[in-house]
């Protein structure tokens, strides 16, 4: 894969970086081990890895993820992460012929919502934060979970990359 991947970090809420100190560092791996693990089971969306992978990712809190959540969803309330995927747009593949690189999309997570779930289910905050962005850049390369295969192919996914990072199935009761 292309080493020139590219995750841009916004820090929106200085919470974050009090509560997740090292939060860009592992933002960064999680974001790397994402793309090596999809890149080695040649899941690659149909556009290949042969160019660099951009995504954009904004780290806020409840506030503003119930905004765009009412905005975009039609959901007035704080949700744990959104996605918004290029691939969903009707110029993306016309576009990506002549990209240099793949720009994904945007993911923005939710301080508040992602800590009172990870005390909820007793999961470490670093292991949440990593399934969330995880499930986020999934997302991003077009899976969801609207019916129960594909939310099937989803989470397996998902625990696949988390394994890759020490990180045990975020599933399992």
């Amino acid at each position: 894969m292309n080493n020139k991947n590219d995750l841009c970090l916004l820090l929106d809420d200085p919470r974050w970086q009090q509560t997740l100190p090292e939060v860009d560092v592992w933002a960064h791996k999680v974001f790397t081990t994402a793309l090596d693990y999809l890149d080695s089971h040649h899941l690659d969306a149909g556009f290949g890895f042969s160019r660099p992978i951009d995504i954009n990712l904004k780290l806020s809190n409840n506030a503003e993820v119930q905004v765009l959540n009412r905005d975009f969803r039609g959901l007035d309330k704080p949700t744990n992460v959104l996605s918004f995927a290029n691939i969903d747009d009707d110029f993306f593949w016309d576009e990506l012929e002549l990209a240099a690189e793949v720009e994904l999309g945007d993911i923005i997570i939710a301080l508040e919502t992602l800590q009172s779930e990870s005390e909820l289910k007793r999961l470490p905050l670093k292991n949440h934060f990593a399934h969330l962005l995880v499930h986020g850049i999934l997302h991003l390369f077009g899976y969801d979970h609207q019916e129960d295969a594909s939310a099937d192919e989803m989470e397996q996914l998902e625990i696949n990359i988390l394994q890759q990072l020490n990180i045990d199935n975020p599933y399992k009761e």
